[in-house]
């Protein structure tokens, strides 16, 4: 099976199109979504509505629990806030139907693990040598102990090997995974980039070659940030989209 794998679209429809556009050509067997389709940005109802239509299999991010007001705005910047107060209002029922019953977590094939944050907490971000061992023992604790992991979150694509060095993933392009060696992998995000590129990032995982592809793609974000600044939402989100931060 080839996984596109994103994570974090947060409501931008330009990058999330381009996205979907590009995987067209990767021979795509299946999406999966690391969670926070919503927050951010201006278009929540066309993203959730995507997300729908090609059957992407998605979990659960702190961006879209708190649009549906299953936990509160505690810790949120006031950016961040402001935005998923917004969207809150916006969801349509249906939406706002088709978040709620999104799960935390999922085990794919078996074999692999899919995560927004912590391993057992969608909030925390897998950030530093401390969280990233937590991590790796919490992989451990399942029956089979899980050996791949993919998480979203923190919005910056990298790689970390049990035992080896953080890595940067858009400087890897194709890595080549061990069976004996446990990772954990994000793919950056589709709708609000943080590594100081502002294109849509993703990977493609061969489960079959056990191989991960690192993709950026650029969008318009002219138009996405315009839309942002239109629905009165923080300029600052405008900005960052521009900027890759």
């Amino acid at each position: 099976m080839r996984y596109a794998v994103i994570s974090d679209i947060h409501s931008n429809l330009e990058a999330l199109e381009a996205f979907l556009k590009k995987a067209a050509s990767l021979g795509i067997n299946e999406i999966l979504c690391l969670g926070d389709i919503v927050g951010y940005n201006a278009n929540p109802n066309e993203c959730c509505a995507l997300m729908r239509e090609t059957n992407a299999r998605c979990i659960m991010g702190n961006h879209d629990s708190r649009a549906i007001g299953l936990e509160d705005t505690f810790g949120f910047n006031r950016y961040a806030e402001e935005a998923v107060l917004w969207t809150a209002r916006e969801l349509t029922a249906q939406n706002r139907d088709f978040l709620e019953k999104l799960p935390r977590s999922l085990i794919v094939e078996n074999k692999f693990l899919a995560v927004h944050g912590w391993v057992n907490d969608t909030d925390r971000y897998i950030i530093g040598e401390s969280a990233t061992l937590r991590n790796f023992e919490l992989m451990k604790q399942f029956t089979p102990p899980v050996k791949l992991c993919f998480f979203g979150h923190t919005h910056v694509p990298v790689v970390y090997v049990e035992g080896g060095e953080k890595t940067d993933g858009s400087a890897i392009g194709q890595l080549q995974l061990s069976g004996n060696d446990s990772s954990l992998i994000n793919p950056g995000s589709i709708g609000q980039p943080r590594d100081s590129d502002p294109r849509a990032s993703f990977l493609v995982y061969d489960s079959k070659k056990s191989t991960v592809q690192f993709h950026r793609v650029e969008y318009d974000i002219k138009t996405a940030a315009e839309k942002v600044i239109a629905a009165n939402l923080p300029r600052r989100l405008a900005e960052r989209l521009r900027l890759g931060w």
